[in-house]
């Protein structure tokens, strides 16, 4: 008899457009993942309360992320697709994790120091229970995969140690969740100044994203730092040059790549010529998701389908596993 799939489980916050580094370091991959696994992609609508209280533009960014993943590959009849809010058990499993959960470990938290630097005014609960509340959304489907870039380790490492308290004081509920990539490095794709990766929320002339118009597209590439071009065959590049050949390896065609690799090493490249190449295949590849994006976005009865569907499996998981949570923990009186 076949093995079940192995249950994979992915958050994706609705703050901010998506950009190139979100496609190429995550979707890409749920993209795969959803023909090889049982897949769960929330659209972390609780977690962004965090950060975000005021929720007048939370509607309109969780169709966004919806339209936006959708439109990059993501499909609602292969995985679950839903809204964190939608599914209440995830609540209660939070609220049982808590009891598990001790001040200090949440105090150390790599994310909780930034944030609270970040937001002295607001270092609310929920902020320092983050980790509980994604511990909860992973568990609550007894997930055993989840794709995560370095950042979010630490997070994950508490998954698990909150894992091991539950199963340890009331049964073997859950299994222990694992970072997930397909063992390959995840892209990083560069900005565009040459500082660090692309990034929701520093600098957005650096940053391309899946919503840019052509033109748009075209002056930021068009900005992108470059220099003089090198003076002896062969040379290294610098940083900022080798960033933007990662950027054609991601979008163009390899002969394309090829001819400027070879001008780069003869000492007669053209960075005018290659910054107009490398903007009109960024075009070509970021205007059908826009496209789809506009097009899904205007379509509110599809994308209420959508998260009406995902809910309802999302839902279906999460109901078995608190039967199952409440019967070893002893709360199932009558």
């Amino acid at each position: 008899m076949e093995g079940k799939k192995p249950i994979v489980m992915s958050g994706i916050r609705p703050t901010g457009y998506l950009h190139l580094g979100n496609y190429f370091g995550a979707i890409r991959n749920y993209v795969r993942m959803q023909d090889e696994f049982e897949c769960f992609f929330m659209v972390a609508d609780l977690h962004s309360l965090t950060t975000h209280p005021d929720t007048k533009e939370l509607k309109a960014n969780v169709h966004r992320v919806l339209a936006e993943n959708i439109a990059c590959g993501l499909n609602p009849d292969k995985a679950a697709f839903y809204c964190q809010s939608h599914i209440y058990e995830t609540s209660e499993l939070y609220l049982y994790l808590n009891m598990l959960a001790y001040k200090g470990e949440l105090e150390k938290t790599v994310t909780f120091k930034d944030k609270v630097r970040q937001q002295p005014d607001n270092v609310n609960a929920g902020l320092l229970t983050y980790p509980v509340l994604q511990a909860a959304d992973i568990i609550l489907h007894r997930a055993s995969l989840v794709p995560v870039g370095k950042d979010q380790e630490q997070h994950l490492e508490m998954a698990r140690n909150f894992v091991n308290r539950f199963n340890h004081r009331y049964g073997d509920v859950f299994p222990e969740p694992q970072a997930f990539n397909y063992n390959v490095q995840l892209v990083k794709v560069p900005s565009l100044d040459g500082s660090g990766k692309m990034s929701k929320s520093e600098n957005q002339m650096a940053t391309l994203y899946l919503a840019d118009s052509d033109d748009m597209i075209r002056k930021k590439v068009m900005k992108a730092k470059t220099d003089n071009g090198p003076t002896e065959t062969n040379s290294s590049k610098p940083d900022y040059i080798e960033n933007m050949f990662l950027l054609m390896g991601l979008v163009s065609e390899q002969e394309v790549i090829d001819k400027f690799e070879s001008d780069y090493n003869n000492c007669n490249i053209r960075y005018g010529d290659m910054k107009k190449q490398l903007a009109e295949d960024m075009v070509k590849f970021i205007a059908p998701i826009r496209e789809k994006v506009e097009g899904i976005l205007g379509n509110e009865s599809y994308l209420r389908q959508i998260m009406e569907t995902g809910a309802e499996k999302a839902r279906q998981s999460a109901k078995a596993t608190m039967e199952v949570v409440r019967q070893s923990m002893g709360l199932n009186y009558f």
